[in-house]
């Protein structure tokens, strides 16, 4: 019934948002008889507010045209490859006629970016995957908006999530021989399980993983998302937040999280924040100062725009994450798409290199959360792991924003470049032993996991320009 009523609300105040858009349009105007008025930038700035505050926030687009690569615009193209009822596997081609950046991006390592399904659409991660395509191939898993999906698709589950990943993983193996794939917060713990399972069965599992801020075991550090989640029953959480899809969508009558409710949720976390930018924002457009009033569209157009999750989907992933821990007790059991139970064993990956990154403020995956994957993936050589810490980064700061351009990325791509297929890699400056036919782990070494912290000072905004594109792969 909530959110029924939560859609009628949002149709009666849909007009009355309109009209404040265009009360702004008109006051701003000095042409206008209403842009004469003494008061008129006042007005103006209030009905844009209003306006924003009331209006209906759709997914955003990537709206990546182009990159620049070494001074050279490279123009991209956005793809789908894999469209499954929840989920669309897009790629970012790269096109240029320079012969010379075309050699360099064709021989560069494929990544599989893997979006969390937590709220917010992929696009969050959008500076993640443009600074990622300077140096990278670059996939991404775009999850769709529950309400969208019929009730014919079926039910969504954390195990369809983890058969998802390896589908994507073997797709992108098919087409380059092999991969490395990057987990931003929630979808470590799912991306984890995936290559374990790859790993048990005997397939080829990517080169390597980086684990971003993501709640590997949710007890340590806990936040005030991870005490919501374990202090609560599996059946408040089935009472309280999960409702059914009003019948004017295509998944009418489909159980899920609503996206209102996930975004009152964040917006709790820090009221005194949005609030001060809110009215930061309604200075910046009396002032006329159109750089930060632009910044603030951008970010809450982001924020502001969020997706429902599938009920099953949700509930187990609180069952499984953040209540049995099932994962670092190795207890968790994914049923495949044959429905057969498989048991998740880390321990089982063996070839694939590890990096754990955290943020030293992070407010929703605590200290020690995402770096507890080096304990539970015992069979990864010690020489092969590695753990970074980003000091004054918050959560979103980790993948998102300068500190991520300039201090962690350069960790990121460091690392990927450190491991890359046998086929490409080059003479070492000393003579290496004998290699065997198929890539085997190297030798446990007797050192600790490696740990890297960079401290970074405040930063300001910087804008980005957007360059034009060319053609050719």
């Amino acid at each position: 019934m909530l959110y029924q009523l939560y859609e009628t609300q949002r149709s009666l105040m849909e007009p009355f948002s309109d009209l404040a858009l265009a009360a702004a349009k008109l006051y701003s105007n000095p042409l206008s008889v209403a842009g004469q008025n003494p008061f008129a930038q006042r007005l103006s700035a209030g009905y844009d507010l209003m306006h924003r505050l009331g209006k209906d926030y759709e997914k955003p687009e990537f709206g990546l045209r182009t990159i620049d690569v070494d001074g050279v615009d490279v123009a991209i193209h956005e793809r789908v490859e894999i469209n499954k009822p929840f989920c669309e596997l897009r790629r970012f081609k790269r096109f240029t006629d320079d012969n010379k950046t075309l050699d360099k991006i064709k021989g560069q390592p494929v990544v599989l970016i893997v979006a969390p399904l937590s709220g917010h659409y992929a696009t969050l991660l959008r500076d993640t995957v443009k600074t990622m395509l300077k140096d990278h191939k670059v996939y991404i898993t775009d999850w769709k908006n529950a309400r969208l999906v019929p009730l014919s698709e079926g039910e969504f589950h954390l195990d369809d999530y983890v058969n998802y990943v390896q589908e994507f993983i073997r797709h992108v193996q098919g087409k380059y021989g092999n991969c490395h794939v990057m987990s931003v917060c929630q979808p470590t713990v799912p991306v984890l399980a995936a290559v374990a399972l790859m790993a048990s069965r005997g397939e080829t599992t990517p080169l390597t993983m980086t684990m971003m801020g993501g709640p590997i075991d949710a007890r340590k550090s806990p936040t005030a998302v991870n005490n919501l989640a374990m202090n609560k029953s599996h059946s408040w959480f089935e009472n309280n937040v999960i409702y059914r899809v009003p019948s004017n969508f295509p998944g009418a009558g489909r159980r899920v999280y609503p996206g209102f409710l996930q975004h009152t949720g964040f917006v709790a976390m820090n009221p005194d924040h949005h609030a001060k930018s809110h009215y930061d924002y309604f200075q910046d457009l009396i002032k006329g100062d159109d750089a930060s009033t632009e910044a603030h569209r951008k970010f809450y157009d982001e924020y502001n725009a969020v997706l429902d999750m599938d009920a099953d989907y949700y509930l187990e992933t609180i069952q499984v994450v953040f209540q049995d821990f099932a994962l670092v007790n190795g207890t968790w059991d994914v049923r495949n798409p044959q429905g057969k139970p498989e048991r998740v064993k880390p321990s089982d990956i063996k070839t694939t290199a590890l990096m754990s990154v955290e943020g030293e403020l992070d407010d929703i995956s605590g200290a020690g959360q995402t770096e507890a994957v080096h304990d539970i993936c015992s069979g990864v050589p010690k020489s092969r792991q590695r753990h970074f810490e980003a000091k004054g980064a918050g959560h979103y700061g980790i993948f998102s924003g300068r500190r991520w351009r300039e201090h962690v990325y350069p960790q990121v791509k460091a690392f990927i470049k450190a491991h890359p297929a046998p086929k490409e890699q080059a003479a070492p400056a000393t003579p290496p032993a004998p290699e065997p036919a198929k890539r085997a782990a190297q030798p446990v070494s007797a050192k600790k996991v490696t740990r890297t912290t960079v401290k970074t000072a405040p930063i300001a905004p910087k804008k980005v320009a957007a360059k034009r594109s060319i053609k050719s792969k």
